[in-house]
This record gives structure tokens, sequence and C-alpha cells, in this order.
């Protein structure tokens, strides 16, 4: 299982159910990785895609205490466990989890990399990713060159479980 994040300089990665950042090529990366993937993420972060609506062209799990909740187009899991039982048949490489922050917590253990976007920028946030860099069963195994836009620099990073 793979996670992908777009992370501030101190891990911030949203705030009031928003990501911070809105980079064009950081969603173009996104698709590319996720489409004709299956995708696990929590139900806030699929009530804040537009109408709510899950992705197109990707399997959408989504994790939610609420038993009756339901969305179509959208397989509800009820924890986390369940989320990796329901995905254990397809390889790793298949599978991306995507937030929001209380995902990302409870799926990283099951996570062998994560793809990491790096905004070279502090910001405000109310969630956070973990810090990979302080973690010692996480290697940064490749960083990309800085790119810009609209005056934010970043880059793109891979990181491996050791």
């Amino acid at each position: 299982m793979y996670a992908i994040v777009a992370v501030s300089k101190n891990w911030g990665i949203g705030k009031d159910n928003a990501l911070l950042f809105s980079i064009p090529e950081d969603m173009k990366y996104f698709r590319e990785k996720t489409a004709g993937k299956t995708i696990i993420m929590g139900r806030n972060t699929l009530e804040s895609f537009p109408n709510g609506a899950p992705l197109k062209n990707r399997r959408n799990i989504v994790i939610s205490t609420h038993e009756n909740y339901t969305v179509e187009g959208v397989e509800v899991v009820h924890s986390p466990a369940q989320a990796v039982e329901f995905t254990s048949d397809i390889p790793s490489e298949e599978v991306f989890v995507i937030g929001g922050s209380e995902v990302y917590r409870a799926m990283l253990p099951f996570c062998e990399k994560v793809f990491v976007t790096k905004v070279l920028k502090a910001a405000e946030a109310d969630r956070y990713f973990p810090d990979l860099d302080s973690m010692p069963d996480w290697k940064l195994v490749s960083e990309g060159e800085i790119k810009e836009h609209e005056g934010l620099r970043y880059c793109f990073c891979v990181y491996e479980r050791v």
C-alpha cells in the first residue's frame, strides 16, 4: 500500500477541510499516480471534493465510523483494518491512501512507500501528516528538482519504509 500527500514545510496538509496549496502540477502528479488505482480516504476528504463525489477512474474506498453512510460509487468501510482487508488481494502499488490526517496516521503502518509533494513554505494548518524525516523507519529515497508555481517552491519526493 502506498500513500500520496502534499505537505507544507511543517508537514501541514490542510486547514478547514481544504488543501493548503493549489499547484496544478501537483494535481497532475496525483492524477497520474492514482488513475486506475484503488484509493482509500476518510469521509471528510471525500466530502471536500467537488459535489462530494468520488474521483473518476478509481476504486474509491471511504473509511467512516457512521454506520449508515453511503455514497454512490463509493465502498464504505468502518475501520482501517476493514480497508486493509478490502484491499488485501490487490498489489500494494495499486492502492493509495489519500487522506485525511486521521486516515494517514491509521494507514501509515500498512504503507511501504509515500509520495510526498513538499511545498517549501510553512503554512497555518489544522491537519498534519507524520513527519517522515524524523521517523527512523522511513527513508527519503528520491528528491526531485525544485519547481515553482506562483511563488511557491516545491519538489516531488519519495519515501520508503526501511
